[in-house]
């Protein structure tokens, strides 16, 4: 299990309203009493923030806003010290354009690195080589009149894309996982490596068939020539390789796209790829539905050559899932059915910081919203900067103790009420909820490593079992707004429940699930 921290928003302790590293440190105790195995890291390293360090200028050190290469070292000297395993997220599908590389490459069509990005010749009439769309708005192409050509980038127009179709590209991105693998990293997620290669000859994307929400030009194409190329299986084995030589690795994908399953399943397959890879089947799902669920048992039921997979409900990307799906119900009840639900499904589990804490979906007003993607596309999106809000620490200190000053992102009013002092002293508290299902997960080898089948169910009810050589067990779910008819199985005894204040007979309530265990004897 693996907690994510998003840094600009998690602890500031210089007083100038952002996150930082020895924010982070200063709180590694908190995650640990979680239980889980380790932390991502969202990236800290050098960049001008025109997509909040996703735009990296220098993969070899720290933003000032985050601290120092020694404040690093102090974060994964104390981690280390309480058990906890650091994953650094890397972005090899682009750079910054303030990156060295890149000024380098768009001064001259024939110097040492002039094909280390993609560039291409206008069409005759001037236009971009290609149809490609980029995610942010507009073609993935931007005209540089330096080398009298367009480079591409499928992000924001200052993040353009690195070539690694180039082995002298490859070889310097090893070189980046290698100075961080000799920092002491436990691991990489690697940032959108589905974009991480395009097709040479440029062939332009063909449309997709109509349906679907369609807020961006990026919505219209299927992104088949842009990303999604054969030649990114054989880059990650060579970071596979790397990683197994430092021994006892772990390396992740994110995945998303139209064909996400498809390319985790690559990614992952066999031994000579990554360890683990999650997509989006989760994070943007406006309602929690049976059928999602199923989708994903299936997609990873074990079979021979294939890959785990790792699941996540909310992150820095989408809408805080419980604001997606409590529809107008508890929220509270919602978080805790989420969070017993997350840590029985069959997979890696990461929760988002402020999962353990039940923060809803901050409300973050227009002129305070700094997502390029929010500006651009509102109000048609909720955007990401609702899910960025910064962390309440104590609820008595000016901005719930996240900083001095006022932060970068507002604090949400109703998240005060959550802060961890508060819900500390509280037992029934979603804090101390989490950390009693994370025990769970990890006390029992059916929900650690076992299989997961689909039992038939109706309605809203939601059921499967997990299935160990040592237990069996049934995790139920009743995900809709009413009581629903279910009563245990003869013979089951309950292991765990939420929003459920009696053994269930005859009818489960909404938003309850429950664990159970078949009886010896």
């Amino acid at each position: 299990m693996i907690y994510q921290v998003y840094p600009r928003s998690f602890a500031d302790t210089n007083g100038d309203g952002v996150g930082d590293l020895p924010g982070v440190t200063a709180h590694l105790d908190h995650i640990a009493s979680l239980g889980v195995d380790g932390v991502w890291l969202s990236p800290f390293f050098t960049s001008p923030m025109k997509d909040f360090g996703y735009d990296v200028a220098d993969y070899c050190d720290v933003d000032p806003v985050f601290g120092t290469l020694a404040d690093f070292d102090r974060l994964i000297a104390r981690a280390h010290q309480l058990g906890l395993k650091i994953i650094t997220d890397l972005v090899f599908a682009h750079t910054s354009d303030k990156h060295v590389w890149f000024a380098e490459s768009r001064q001259s069509r024939s110097g040492p690195k002039a094909d280390w990005y993609v560039w291409a010749d206008a069409k005759p009439d001037g236009s971009p080589p290609s149809n490609w769309q980029s995610v942010f708005g507009g073609p993935a192409w931007t005209w540089d009149a330096r080398r009298g050509q367009y480079y591409m980038h499928n992000f924001l127009p200052e993040q353009p894309q690195l070539n690694l179709h180039n082995p002298a590209v490859q070889d310097s991105l090893l070189e980046v996982a290698r100075f961080w693998l000799d920092r002491g990293v436990d691991g990489f997620r690697f940032d959108a490596i589905n974009f991480s290669m395009h097709d040479p000859k440029l062939t332009d994307n063909p449309p997709l068939p109509p349906g679907g929400p369609r807020t961006r030009p990026f919505d219209f194409q299927d992104k088949v020539h842009n990303q999604s190329q054969p030649g990114i299986v054989d880059f990650l084995a060579r970071i596979r390789a790397l990683t197994d030589s430092y021994g006892g690795r772990f390396s992740v994908a994110e995945v998303a796209g139209d064909h996400a399953e498809r390319e985790m399943q690559a990614f992952t397959r066999g031994e000579g790829h990554l360890n683990s890879a999650y997509g989006f089947l989760y994070l943007y799902a406006p309602t929690l539905e049976r059928q999602l669920v199923r989708m994903g048992a299936e997609a990873w039921h074990g079979r021979d050559g294939q890959g785990w997979p790792s699941w996540t409900f909310s992150n820095h990307d989408a809408p805080r899932a419980i604001s997606r799906w409590a529809g107008g119900r508890d929220l509270n009840a919602m978080a805790r059915m989420a969070m017993l639900l997350l840590m029985t499904l069959r997979g890696n589990v990461f929760i988002y910081q402020g999962e353990e804490l039940a923060l809803p979906q901050g409300e973050v007003p227009f002129d305070r919203l700094v997502d390029p993607e929010a500006i651009a596309n509102w109000p048609r999106t909720l955007g990401r900067d609702g899910a960025r809000t910064p962390i309440p620490w104590r609820a008595d200190q000016p901005w719930a103790g996240f900083s001095t000053v006022e932060p970068w992102l507002p604090l949400d009013p109703r998240h005060v009420d959550l802060a961890v002092d508060r819900q500390e002293a509280d037992p029934h508290a979603m804090l101390h909820v989490t950390r009693r299902l994370v025990a769970l997960r990890k006390s029992h080898p059916a929900l650690v490593r076992g299989e997961m089948h689909m039992l038939e169910s109706d309605g809203d009810i939601l059921c499967f079992e997990r299935v160990s050589d040592d237990e069996r067990l049934v995790c139920v779910f009743n995900l809709g707004h009413e009581p629903a008819p279910w009563s245990p199985p003869e013979g089951m005894q309950v292991v765990e429940a939420v929003n459920l204040a009696t053994p269930p007979r005859g009818a489960l309530p909404p938003m309850a699930g429950v664990v159970l265990r078949r009886v010896a004897g």
